[in-house]
């Protein structure tokens, strides 16, 4: 029994439970023209939630397999990104896929092409030599290419999904690896609310920053000056000041814009820190009360998942 079909028996084992409820396993096979958007699709689908690895040879995929269904908690979801560097690559796929496939593991094979002035083009810019450039007969970028389609007429013929990138932008592709990978409904969107105070520095991984300082601070306030964001009183103070709900609207406003655009760009990560001068009162009552209106922790219907976190509370 070669390795590959001892992965595979494992796995049909593992396989058998999926019928009690557990989330079959799937692999993603990446593959395709050096140049045509392997490695933009590798950082898609990590972020759909697969685990990637890069060049990994055929013989082990089943062993990826089978580490994943033991890893706690299992892995479920493997993106492997595979090229012509990998020995007896178009040999040995067809026959692992097969394998996989007979063992319930629902395996999908991307091929990514695009036009040989493209691919001339993007090689210029990344100033790299092609994989198969030094095995053609003059050596030139062109003869690689050529060599390179001629080695993977094959798999792509074999693939689930060709994707031709010679058009595509970034986004583009982003999109449509998300419909096709993503399941029933877009890829959630994740929205961090951030409180933090001035004085300690503007976090540095802000995409928006909210300066709530201009509202008076409850410091100043004897009663509440021991008291932070996250009590009653506090955000009541804060919520009632002339401008307050005014801000807020205006802040809700301009983040559901902007994540409107984060979206339609293939963005999926967004962080808006909510400051004042020291992050115990107005920036932490303002965060809290952002995150109610977008729905942090609950089902807030665009399908976002929303959390609130206070960097500096507890710092004075």
């Amino acid at each position: 029994m070669t390795r590959v079909e001892a992965s595979s028996s494992a796995v049909a084992n593992q396989s058998s439970g999926t019928e009690s409820g557990e989330q079959p396993v799937e692999v993603v096979i990446v593959t395709g023209l050096s140049g045509a958007g392997r490695g933009t699709a590798a950082k898609v689908l990590e972020d759909l939630g697969y685990y990637v690895a890069d060049n990994l040879p055929p013989e082990l995929i089943g062993r990826m397999v089978e580490l994943g269904e033991s890893a706690d908690p299992p892995i479920r979801k493997l993106a492997m990104v595979m090229d012509v560097r990998s020995r007896f690559f178009t040999g040995n796929l067809s026959a692992v896929t097969e394998q996989l496939r007979s063992a319930g593991v629902r395996t999908r094979i991307l091929f990514l092409e695009a036009s040989d002035d493209v691919l001339i083009r993007r090689y210029g810019f990344a100033r790299r030599r092609h994989p198969l450039q030094s095995e053609s007969a003059d050596g030139t970028l062109t003869a690689g290419i050529a060599a390179e389609r001629a080695r993977l007429a094959s798999v792509k013929t074999a693939a689930d999904l060709v994707i031709d990138t010679t058009a595509l932008s970034i986004h583009q592709l982003h999109r449509k690896l998300e419909e096709a990978y993503g399941g029933a409904t877009p890829t959630a969107l994740q929205l961090t609310i951030q409180s933090f105070g001035f004085k300690y520095g503007v976090p540095l991984d802000a995409d928006m920053v909210l300066d709530l300082r201009f509202l008076p601070n409850p410091h100043w306030v004897p009663e509440l000056r021991e008291q932070t964001g996250q009590d009653a009183a506090v955000s009541e103070y804060v919520l009632s000041r002339p401008g307050a709900q005014d801000y807020l609207g205006t802040g809700r406003h301009l983040i559901d814009l902007t994540t409107e655009g984060y979206r339609q760009e293939g963005k999926r990560y967004m962080t808006v820190a909510v400051g004042c001068t020291g992050g115990k009162h107005r920036s932490v009552a303002i965060a809290e009360a952002l995150g109610e209106l977008l729905g942090a922790g609950a089902n807030n219907g665009s399908g976002d998942v929303v959390r609130v976190v206070h960097r500096d509370l507890g710092r004075e």
